[in-house]
């Protein structure tokens, strides 16, 4: 008869998400991560196979959430613009509270590059948030709010690059001052 495992394995991943998100993974020891989910390592490599495996695990819940917030937040009711508008801008301000931990997508890219593993997994977050916006542009598209030159793919594919540039430019200090008037040129690519 197997043992039931003694402890939740959702929450050992939403804490190991956080401290690979502060840390990143190199930074991350595996002695650090038992002690942070009060678990031995053999517990540790039965639940989630490596360190990898939790990093993957963890990737995955980072993604997950952040599709599905950007998929409620362009769902807001508003106009395209206005939605796009206070989503970059909210980007800004959270990426601005605290710059050094960045946004976990682009940490796992520029720390893991050489890992397919996550590339892949970084692939297909960039292609479900390209999807999303896609789908919110070809809504708004259907309702007249933008005009028919530009496909809603090539502006969401332009959106996702350009979303992920303002969370490097915010890990790079630029301040609210400096990307404002960007976001503005980029909402212009609606017109």
């Amino acid at each position: 008869m197997a043992r039931s495992r003694g402890f939740d394995t959702d929450a050992a991943v939403e804490r190991a998400m956080g401290l690979f998100w502060k840390q990143g993974y190199r930074a991350t020891p595996m002695p650090r991560l038992t002690e942070l989910l009060g678990i031995g390592s053999g517990s540790l490599y039965a639940a989630f196979g490596s360190k990898d495996g939790l990093y993957a695990q963890a990737l995955r819940r980072y993604c997950e959430g952040l599709v599905a917030a950007l998929d409620r937040d362009v769902r807001a009711g508003d106009d395209i613009r206005t939605a796009l508008r206070r989503l970059l801008l909210a980007m800004v301000t959270a990426d601005a509270a605290d710059p050094e931990r960045g946004c976990l997508l682009v940490n796992a890219i520029v720390e893991r590059a050489a890992h397919d593993g996550t590339v892949r997994q970084v692939r297909t977050a960039m292609a479900a948030i390209e999807a999303v916006l896609a789908e919110a542009l070809e809504r708004a598209r259907v309702r007249g709010e933008l005009s028919g030159e530009r496909s809603p793919v090539e502006v969401a594919r332009f959106l996702t690059t350009f979303i992920q540039g303002l969370h490097v430019m915010s890990q790079a200090r630029a301040d609210r001052a400096f990307l404002e008037p960007a976001v503005a040129v980029a909402l212009r690519v609606l017109d």
